[in-house]
Parts: structure tokens; sequence; C-alpha cells
């Protein structure tokens, strides 16, 4: 079947995030026009979206995060009923199991600041002592912690696939076309967005164009004559199983940046390299390999130090995924960017599944009646960019 060669929207790239975008701008009451979604995989094979983590946090020290985090809580919990098609509710399995992060006397204080921060906007977050960490956890070595700050409601984990494949059904239902290409070109005359261009040869005309392309996004942005500081980065992910019962661990984050939680009956983990060791992901297959020896002498060491139960396991599968991260702070770039009618989607770092609510619902009432009516996403603008201001988020991970 042809694709559409007309739209009033163009959004680049279907995964959460484009998906989101789509179900939200249809869902509006000031919007009638025709959504199209190029995305070139459909697949989802090798999408943040099917790869990650796929958790949700209020820990954020940026009051903008934090309120893009709160309201995503708010419609995980509630999924079925926003998200249903013809009666059948999506399931993507939210367990708030919450969050854990622990501090050595050298990351206290900026706990407790970022606490604060919290609880004034709403977040459920406790700061525990080391014997209230001993007392509630007893696997844990706190031995050499100064206190953990604790999400106790509103902060865990879900199906991220789950959540890719309800937003793509409701969007589709509500009327958004899919089509499957890659974007080559965006159109652009006297200042404005007038379509892009695909790798089929065919073209869509259409006065936006929303780039949610991930790890391909400051490709895209490129088209339209507009440089993001955003590049992609390979993430691994690790499974294990262990013999004792760690019973109920959270969403841990080690002092070493060392992240693990449940995962059926066994767990996944992972970390962030240092900026030196970073490595990028491509196109190139070879980009796709999981190095297993940073399993073993970064992350099961530190694992082992910290919950001593984790010194015997079983390693599982693992594998790698696109981080698409924005150099300038690790937070997105949202909203207007270069010509009129082009809009930017781009540079979550890792916390696009669980912004993914909230900033869909943003960029359709940006499109729909000009303005972000709801939760004001301006300090992400591309503006901060410019101006070499970047937005300080002390809790990256």
């Amino acid at each position: 079947m042809t694709h559409p060669t007309k739209a009033d929207v163009v959004i680049v790239g279907g995964a959460a995030m484009g998906s989101s975008l789509a179900y939200h701008l249809l869902a509006h009451p000031g919007f009638s026009g025709r959504v199209v979604v190029v995305e070139r995989d459909p697949t989802y094979a090798r999408s943040a979206s099917a790869l990650s983590a796929a958790s949700i946090r209020q820990q954020f020290s940026s009051p903008v995060n934090i309120r893009i985090s709160l309201h995503g809580i708010r419609f995980l919990r509630a999924i079925g009923q926003h998200l249903a098609v013809d009666g059948d509710r999506p399931e993507i399995g939210l367990k708030e199991g919450g969050y854990l992060y622990c501090a050595s006397d050298a990351g206290a204080d900026v706990l407790r600041e970022n606490g604060a921060v919290q609880r004034e906007e709403g977040a459920d977050i406790a700061l525990l002592d080391p014997g209230a960490l001993r007392e509630r956890f007893p696997w844990l070595n706190a031995s050499d912690l100064a206190c953990g700050s604790l999400g106790l409601t509103g902060e865990g984990w879900f199906d991220g696939w789950g959540l890719l494949q309800a937003f793509r059904r409701k969007a589709r239902a509500l009327g958004a076309v899919y089509v499957t290409a890659g974007v080559t070109g965006i159109d652009v005359e006297a200042g404005r967005v007038t379509g892009v261009r695909l790798s089929d040869g065919s073209s869509i005309a259409a006065p936006v164009v929303v780039n949610c392309a991930g790890a391909g996004g400051r490709a895209v942005a490129a088209m339209a004559g507009v440089e993001i500081p955003v590049l992609a980065k390979r993430r691994y992910v690790f499974t294990f199983t262990c013999r004792e019962r760690v019973e109920g661990c959270p969403l841990l984050i080690d002092t070493t940046g060392v992240y693990v939680r449940p995962e059926g009956e066994g767990f996944i983990c992972g970390v962030s390299p240092e900026a030196h060791e970073d490595p990028d992901w491509t196109d190139d297959p070879a980009t796709h390999e999981v190095d297993h020896s940073f399993f073993e002498e970064r992350i099961w060491p530190a694992l082992a130090h910290r919950v001593p139960a984790f010194e015997a396991i079983r390693p599982g599968r693992a594998w790698a995924g696109p981080y698409d991260m924005c150099l300038l702070d690790h937070n997105a770039i949202l909203g207007p960017a270069g010509p009129d009618g082009f809009l930017l989607c781009n540079g979550f770092s890792g916390h696009g599944l669980q912004q993914s609510p909230a900033v869909g619902r943003g960029l359709a009432e940006w499109i729909a009646e000009g303005r972000y009516a709801t939760l004001d996403l301006s300090d992400l603008g591309y503006e901060r960019v410019v101006a070499g201001r970047p937005l300080l988020e002390r809790n990256v991970i």
C-alpha cells in the first residue's frame, strides 16, 4: 500500500517517544490533522525503547525532570485507561520497587540537597541513615555508606517494549499512519519546513516535522541545518541469577555508579563507562557486540561488595543498546529549532521511556496550541544549547 504524500505533522522515529507524540497529538481536542510516523525499522530490534532497563524515578535534581517523571508514573499507573484499544487494556508489569541511591560521606550532601528538592515537588523520597538501611535491607553492606535515598512510591521498573507497543497501537487506532522508510532529507523553503524525503525515493509534504529519531537524531537535525550535541553511545545490560534470596531489592545505585535491579527470578545490571572509554553506537554490527570483561572487571566487584550475596552468581545473557547522550548536560533537547515547523525531541540520555508520557503530551500541546499548557518544558529547549547554558542535573546514571 502506498503511503500518504501529504500530512499535517511528520514524526521521524516511531519508538516510544515518537509514538507517544503521535498518540497525544491525535488525542488532543484541538488537533484534527493527519499524522505520519516514519520509522526505518518497525521491528525496533535496535531501538533504545526495546533494549533499555526500562525504569522510572523522581530522584532527579532539576525540578522539570522531577515533574516530568511525576506525570510519567501517574500515566503508567493508569495505562490501561489511557491506551486501551477496543476494550483491550495494555499491561506493562509496572513494579514500584523504588530506587535506592547509596552515598558515601563524599556524596551525602548531594543526596540531602536533592531530596529536599524532590520532596518539595511532591516526590515520595526518604533519606535513610546506615542503621535504617541495614534494618530495611539486611542483605546490604552499609559499612562504608553515609546514607541512602529511597523512593518509597512512584519509582520502579516496567516493560519498555510493552509501553512502546501500547503507544504505537493506540496511535494507529486514532489514525496515525506508520511508514517504513528512512528519512534522507528535510525540505525547507523561505525559512520554513515543507516536508521530508524518504529512502524509497518518495516525499511527504508537511508544515511540521518532529525529530524523534533517537540514536539517529543528530543526523536528522543536521538535515534541517540544526546542530545538536547528541551522540549515540553504547550501553550494556547484563543479567544474572543469585543462589541466595535478596528480598525486597529496589533498583540500587551503588557509590560506583553500578546499578542492579530485580528482573523475574534474577537481576539485571549495568554502569555508564567513564568518558574516555565510552564506546560509540553506529549501524556497524561490530558496535553492537557486548564486552563481557566490562561485567567481570567493573560491575561484578562493585555488586559483590555492596551485596555480599552477589559474590556467588550465575551470569546470564547480555545485550548492547543505543544511548542517545546529550553532551551538554545529559538532558533532553525539546521544541522548536532552526526553520519554522521543525521540532526537536532528542538527547534523552537514558531517560526516554520514563519521560515519554510527559514529553509526548507537551510537544502535542506545542503543535496544537503553540505552548506548553500543562507542564512547562521550556527549560529543556534548544535555546540553552545555543547559549551554551547547561541545565545542571546531579543525578545522572
